[in-house]
């Protein structure tokens, strides 16, 4: 009789936690767009390092929306802004910064995603931070490649690594 009643107190603490969590829990029913992926995008055959976002839909888009993303900057300075429209038959949004200079490994850098609609009123606003597990000093000092048939970039000749010994660096002594 005992085991019984300890039995129904356990599982009854187990149910009134469940419901407590369940009731806590944001559903999420006004949000149009959760992250799915994010990453720091190093292109060592082009010598660039951008952010880039994934977004999956969790409601029906609606045409007109649009994305306006505020990406860090890691050379410091003002935000890199992007705006993107949103098509509505895609079954994820990319959102991707232009050519960043100054990544630092094991930073965390800040982002801002505003969905708008055609008017420019607010629909939803995301926030997140984003840690490059690389320093952008891994990259070549310029592209490996050029040209449309990818063509070996002649000023690299004799720099296998894609490093010139002479090669102005990025001046990121303002870096965030």
């Amino acid at each position: 009789m005992a085991s019984s009643f300890f039995r129904s107190i356990v599982v009854g603490a187990a149910l009134t936690a469940a419901v407590a969590l369940g009731a806590c829990r944001d559903t999420g029913k006004d949000q149009l767009f959760a992250i799915s992926g994010k990453l720091f995008e190093f292109n060592y055959r082009l010598a660039i390092a951008t952010y880039v976002i994934t977004l999956k839909p969790l409601r029906r888009m609606v045409d007109g929306q649009v994305a306006v993303v505020s990406f860090q900057n890691p050379a410091g300075g003002e935000p890199l802004i992007v705006n993107q429209k949103i098509w509505p038959k895609l079954p994820h949004i990319t959102l991707t910064s232009p050519p960043l200079t100054c990544v630092v490994k094991d930073k965390p850098y800040s982002v801002s995603i505003r969905i708008q609609d055609a008017n420019g009123t607010l629909l939803q606003s995301i926030d997140t931070t984003m840690t490059s597990s690389e320093d952008q000093t891994m990259l070549p000092d310029r592209p490996l490649v050029i040209g449309p048939k990818y063509e070996l970039n002649p000023d690299l000749a004799g720099h296998p690594d894609g490093k010139l010994p002479d090669e102005a660096k990025p001046d990121c002594s303002k870096a965030t």
